[in-house]
């Protein structure tokens, strides 16, 4: 149906179809049940790992294959939404925090956390977002200060996603006076003074658990902070253009995955006579979504390529971003209608996927925040006289 993709080779073909069979084997008929619980089972990770899908990137000698080629994380993420979920968030763990620990660890820190995040028995999280402070990440009120062999965090972390599974979250904290002096913490399960708040209800992505996390006067040994203890905004922002390409992947595979699905309904289901997909309006509708979402791959399987060689920017990572979960919701918006009443039913996928997308516009950076990246790129800001 779709245009076909020319980035891959045989072996990441190959890798498809093992990833396939994982996730319609141990994570589909479990599926349902995650979403009534908030979260996934903690075992799926350990699976995963026993697969070789956890920290791809990571050195042979911390466990890991040592392949950093983006197209293996693009596909998992395919083939885990389309026979899956898209609330399990292997991603997070393996290309969001761990690569924290891989650039900034030293020798001894890589050698503890790494193997066990590779395995899956150690699940990992990040910790940014306060209840003051989203995107501005400058605003973060979590502090750390000096203390005896290490540093004493208090503060408040919310939205964090595997937070309740996470047996190590690396939180960025405050640590000076100085605008911009901020650090990375590995904060370990069971570690005093960090407690781990409500379960939130979100509006979607039911199976991915997102806590409060809370830190009293939370010792953290200096054998746990990252890289220098007043450069976390610098590191954060590093990472931050692949975190938008892995979003816009993400929404590209979801609403693949919806205009599927609804191609296959308005085929089946019948109105005055005849098939949906027999009107004008169906048609038109599909045809031109199927249109945009093919340049969009066309586009974004570019950029993948551009982030092997190094050189994806921050504002094609920002456009990406931005275009991609626009158009994933577009198109599952018209998707839900042509459903109908059905599509207005949890026990009609594209109901749920409906629910699910509506974050894609708000988590990795807001909009709002990718249109003020582009429009600074074109040499245009508040301070133009």
């Amino acid at each position: 149906m779709s245009t076909q993709r020319l980035i891959f080779e045989s072996e990441h073909e190959q890798f498809r179809g093992t990833v396939a069979r994982f996730v319609r084997n141990e994570v589909a008929p479990h599926v349902d049940r995650w979403r009534e619980a908030g979260c996934c089972d903690r075992t799926i990770f350990a699976k995963a790992g026993e697969q070789g899908l956890l920290l791809m990137w990571a050195d042979e000698a911390y466990g890991g294959a040592g392949v950093a080629d983006f197209r293996y994380e693009q596909i998992l993420y395919e083939e885990t939404i389309r026979h899956g979920d898209i609330g399990l968030f292997l991603t997070l763990h393996s290309r969001l925090v761990a690569p924290y620990i891989g650039r900034l660890g030293t020798e001894a820190q890589k050698a503890r956390l790494l193997p066990d995040a590779v395995r899956g028995t150690r699940i990992l999280a990040v910790a940014m977002t306060e209840p003051g402070a989203g995107s501005d990440l400058a605003g973060m009120q979590a502090r750390a200060e000096r203390a005896e062999g290490g540093w004493l965090l208090s503060g408040t972390k919310t939205y964090i996603s595997n937070g309740l599974n996470a047996d190590a979250v690396i939180v960025a904290a405050r640590t000076g006076p100085e605008p911009r002096s901020f650090g990375l913490f590995v904060v370990e399960r069971g570690m005093a003074g960090f407690e781990r708040g409500r379960k939130l209800a979100k509006l979607g992505l039911d199976a991915q658990d997102t806590a409060e996390l809370f830190f009293e006067s939370t010792f953290i040994p200096d054998a746990n902070v990252l890289g220098d203890p007043t450069q976390a905004l610098t590191y954060l922002a590093q990472g931050l253009a692949e975190e938008r390409l892995l979003a816009a992947c993400q929404s590209l595979a979801h609403a693949q995955v919806a205009l599927e699905l609804t191609l296959d309904y308005v085929q089946e289901r019948r109105a005055f006579g005849r098939p949906l997909g027999a009107f004008q309006n169906t048609r038109f509708t599909l045809a031109r979504r199927h249109a945009e979402l093919d340049a969009m791959q066309t586009w974004v399987d570019t950029l993948v390529l551009e982030h092997n060689a190094g050189r994806l920017t921050a504002t094609s990572a920002a456009s990406a971003k931005l275009l991609t979960s626009e158009l994933e919701n577009r198109l599952i918006d018209d998707c839900l209608q042509l459903h109908g009443g059905a599509g207005y039913m949890n026990e009609y996928r594209i109901s749920r996927m409906y629910r699910d997308a509506r974050v894609s516009r708000i988590y990795a950076g807001a909009s709002e925040i990718m249109l003020e990246i582009i429009g600074r790129s074109l040499g245009l800001s508040e301070k133009m006289t």
